[in-house]
């Protein structure tokens, strides 16, 4: 499938840097449906947890907000597995740069003489390293994800993650993990002289050009980003970085990200009837053209260029509910007329 392209901002819009500027609902939208959706997003049923916060954004302006369960605008709200997209941004201002090659080998010292030294940053980033990694988040099962961010691979996420054997050739099978995501945060860390190097360059270029001031990334023991889980922002913050990606890697007067960068995250590596997957972030199946980043819970940044709809849920939901939880924002999206 052809992607889109990515929606330009409207000039006669200002972007969000200080503000979000308002917006209302178009000519051509499918009330009903939207309707519809918003309604079962905002007024959750007893099985479907809480909702803390939807947004919705078209043409660059915020056509929508609710906050509910106790959130407020103000309030910096759990990102889980979407701080894995906001990883990806800050690859993608280290490949400007030269620092960092997706197709050459991690480097990583702990796989130096190993069949593991041949896994590339492209593969990380695709979740096809190969990896041996159980990605669980349920009392009671063999959780590596669990061990890595609570049990004994706390102190070092990374260290935890790198020490898996391979189970298939890197490359050859898509399977989801956390650990691969810290994996990247080591090696990007590593490129930038250390830890705090790696925070400081999140903070300060990018999420302040996008006007993303209180940010709260969470460290390991040794202070590495554990970037697989934890960056608290609030809902309009999230929304930001959204539309970065929804404009192709540009903000205000610059391109922050190059297109072919984000370009990359939406392209499918992984793609099935049930999932799809391009560079940390999701495909959806359902319409290809949109993507998205996805966070335990039931948290999710939607990206629609094909109708210039950014749409964000946030909340905390029973993880085997979220596929039916998430589903009302994809059709509100979808009730919008195409550009």
């Amino acid at each position: 499938m052809t992607q889109p392209s990515f929606p330009s901002q409207d000039p006669t819009c200002p972007w969000p840097t200080m503000a979000w500027p308002r917006g209302t609902l178009p000519e051509g939208l499918n009330e009903d449906a939207y309707q519809r959706a918003y309604d079962a997003l905002t007024q959750p049923g007893p099985e479907d947890g809480d909702c803390y916060a939807v947004l919705v954004v078209h043409e660059g302006r915020l056509v929508a907000e609710h906050y509910g369960d106790g959130a407020t605008a103000e309030s910096t709200l759990a990102s889980w597995s979407m701080a894995k997209s906001q990883l990806h941004a800050l690859a993608g201002l280290m490949a400007r740069e030269g620092l960092i090659d997706l197709d050459a080998p991690t480097g990583l010292p702990a796989w130096t003489k190993d069949p593991r030294a041949a896994i590339t940053l492209r593969q990380l980033f695709a979740m096809r390293s190969g990896l041996e990694f159980r990605e669980d988040y349920e009392d009671g099962t063999v959780s590596d994800v669990i061990e890595m961010l609570w049990g004994s691979g706390k102190d070092d996420v990374a260290a935890y993650a790198a020490a898996k054997p391979l189970l298939h050739p890197p490359g050859s099978t898509f399977s989801y993990s956390s650990g691969t995501t810290n994996l990247i945060a080591r090696i990007l860390a590593d490129r930038l002289g250390g830890e705090a190097a790696l925070l400081t360059r999140l903070q300060q270029d990018l999420f302040a050009p996008l006007g993303i001031t209180g940010a709260v990334p969470k460290v390991d023991g040794t202070g590495l980003w554990k970037a697989s889980s934890f960056c608290f922002c609030t809902a309009e913050d999230f929304a930001r970085f959204g539309l970065l990606y929804l404009r192709g890697g540009r903000w205000e007067d610059r391109a922050l990200l190059e297109e072919s960068w984000v370009d990359g995250a939406r392209t499918s590596t992984t793609l099935t009837q049930e999932e799809g997957y391009g560079l940390h972030w999701w495909i959806d199946p359902a319409d290809p053209r949109r993507f998205y980043a996805s966070g335990y819970e039931g948290q999710r940044i939607l990206c629609d260029p094909a109708r210039d709809v950014l749409a964000l849920r946030l909340g905390k939901s029973p993880n085997g509910e979220v596929p039916r939880i998430m589903a009302p924002l994809h059709a509100l999206a979808a009730a919008f007329p195409e550009c």
